[in-house]
């Protein structure tokens, strides 16, 4: 639409599906449940970066810690060590703190008392001194365990998306989908302040080999498929297919 600037989400099969890519400098939510793919989808979308288009990005973790998150993407050939030494990955550990330890990482949260104000600071920080383009932070979900009230939770996000755009990255904020209430966010802003919605899900479809679905529920300043997407977890990492993929 229009002359809106797309950078490529590196995700196998979805910039065909959003006019090339996602506009560019805007906050995109990612929400699903376990084991839908969220992790895999953000770092593609951060290791693509790197790798295809020359942008550095910053991965935010505030549930798993740094070192798995490694090992668990060596398995689709993405050496993030590689990418770390060269600065154009860092994974920023706010993971260890909630918990009143230190991290061993180069790039970290060490307040044993986590300050969320600190954590933008480290952000700000860290994209200035690697030129950070790309940016994901997993998971907003996460910051209820810091924040007294989800009023803080939602205002937090608030100023979270506002100093992301004042940056000039594009982020992507992973989440997980409340069945209770069926908002496609923990805290039901997320979905609302976001430029797009990215829906993955797990589930039992009934059909062999489709297991992960992806929808787009919002993009906006983009037409874009309102179609369920049939999910692949290939072993070069997330692949979006049709449904006319698939011997009916």
């Amino acid at each position: 639409m229009g002359n809106v600037q797309r950078i490529p989400s590196g995700i196998d099969g979805l910039d065909q599906l959003i006019e090339g890519g996602l506009p560019k400098e805007r906050t995109f939510l990612v929400s699903g449940a376990t084991g839908s793919g969220k992790t895999i989808f953000s770092m593609q979308y951060l290791y693509n970066g790197a790798m295809k288009y020359n942008e550095p990005g910053i991965y935010v973790t505030l549930d798993e810690r740094p070192e798995l998150i490694r090992e668990d993407m060596s398995k689709f050939g993405w050496d993030i060590k590689r990418l770390e030494d060269e600065k154009k990955l860092v994974i920023l550990d706010a993971s260890i703190s909630r918990i009143g330890l230190s991290s061993s990482e180069d790039y970290a949260v060490n307040d044993l008392d986590f300050d969320y104000k600190k954590l933008l600071l480290n952000i700000v920080r860290v994209a200035k001194e690697v030129g950070a383009k790309r940016i994901v932070i997993d998971s907003i979900a996460t910051l209820g365990m810091y924040l007294k009230s989800d009023e803080e939770v939602r205002a937090a996000v608030l100023e979270m998306v506002y100093i992301l755009s004042k940056i000039g990255v594009t982020a992507i904020l992973v989440s997980e989908l409340d069945i209770e209430t069926k908002r496609h966010s923990k805290y039901g802003v997320e979905e609302f302040v976001a430029d797009g919605v990215i829906i993955l899900k797990y589930l039992d479809t009934g059909v062999q080999g489709i297991n992960r679905t992806m929808l787009i529920r919002k993009m906006r300043a983009t037409k874009h498929s309102a179609e369920i997407h049939p999910v692949e977890i290939s072993a070069n990492g997330m692949i979006i297919k049709s449904i006319d993929d698939y011997n009916l």
